[in-house]
């Protein structure tokens, strides 16, 4: 109980200081995002219509920056994240509205890097220095090496306009055909058509994050005298990797794993932009031209909370994999 207290206290801290600086920084932009929306109306808008916009928005210039601030706690504690300037649609209904694209996204390419990344660290360290394992650690690296942007744009060039005698099969694109149906079988077939793409890059480019670290740690185990053990008791070596060696090797590679999962929630910006997917990435895109100040603070507070919540698991997870964690 006085594990899990200190890890709560450490992450509530964690999230104030998240929160709080979540407001700060969208302040330091320059422009007032006000002024840039009532542009084309100047001259034409009284004082008090001017300024019942400021308070609208939550930028009410009779305000201290302090009393903003207050004002801002006192909102989200009523589930209000404001009034998206540019949408001019609350901010709670833009966010869940763009997080299942996202969700979809990055969600099913961290599983599936997670799932492939993790098997070839085991095997590639298993039987260290042969073809599968340089074969697969210098592939790694290179997709690692990568931006993520270059190898969307790669792969639209090759697998959707099309290059040379490969025709071009898959949407350059978007995250679902004009015809298509929500909601139908057909049109769930579509959008799945539409993220084949993106998912497959940032699979790619996700994959070494887990095979390295694996590899990594399965190597350092590999030495250690319980596995002498093991292999004395007369037990296969398959037993050995699986049962003894692997479980070990997972605590660091839990860490990241955990991490992903919480970047999942923010989106991936670089890819979202290439393929026109409308998640929370491309959303925090858009709110930084105006800036939407209430967009922005809601797509940081989101991927915030989803990191401080996989540390919390990873955290708990820890102490559960590792009983020397918990002293």
């Amino acid at each position: 109980m006085r594990f899990l207290l200190k890890r709560l206290a450490f992450y509530i801290f964690t999230a104030w200081a998240a929160i709080t600086i979540n407001f700060f920084i969208p302040r330091l932009i320059p422009g007032d995002p006000v002024t840039s929306l009532i542009a084309k109306y100047q001259g034409q808008m009284s004082t008090d219509a001017i300024q019942s916009l400021y308070v609208l928005f939550g930028l009410d210039k009779k305000k201290s920056l302090w009393g903003q601030y207050i004002d801002y706690w006192k909102q989200l504690f009523h589930g209000d994240l404001g009034i998206s300037i540019k949408y001019r649609v609350p901010v709670s209904q833009l966010l869940l509205d763009r997080m299942w694209p996202t969700l979809l996204l990055v969600g099913t390419s961290t599983i599936l890097a997670a799932i492939i990344g993790v098997w070839i660290g085991i095997r590639g360290a298993w039987k260290r220095g042969g073809a599968f394992d340089r074969v697969s650690t210098g592939t790694s690296l290179t997709l690692y090496s990568m931006p993520e942007w270059w190898l969307g744009l790669l792969l639209i060039a090759v697998l959707a306009v099309g290059w040379g005698p490969i025709p071009g099969i898959f949407p350059t694109g978007g995250l679902h055909s004009v015809d298509a149906q929500p909601g139908t079988l057909s049109g769930a077939l579509d959008t799945a058509w539409h993220l084949t793409l993106p998912v497959i890059t940032l699979t790619l480019a996700y994959l070494a994050d887990y095979s390295l670290i694996m590899r990594s740690s399965l190597l350092d185990e590999l030495g250690e005298d319980y596995l002498t053990t093991a292999r004395a008791k007369g037990l296969r070596d398959i037993v050995v990797r699986n049962r003894h060696a692997v479980p070990n090797a997972l605590l660091p590679t839990t860490t990241v794993i955990a991490l992903s999962i919480g970047f999942v929630v923010s989106g991936a910006i670089t890819i979202e932009t290439v393929f026109s997917i409308p998640g929370l990435g491309l959303l925090g895109v858009d709110a930084l031209e105006v800036p939407d100040y209430w967009v922005l603070q809601g797509t940081f507070m989101v991927a915030s909370a989803g990191v401080i919540a996989a540390n919390l698991v990873a955290n708990l997870l820890y102490g559960l994999l590792d009983p020397r964690v918990r002293t």
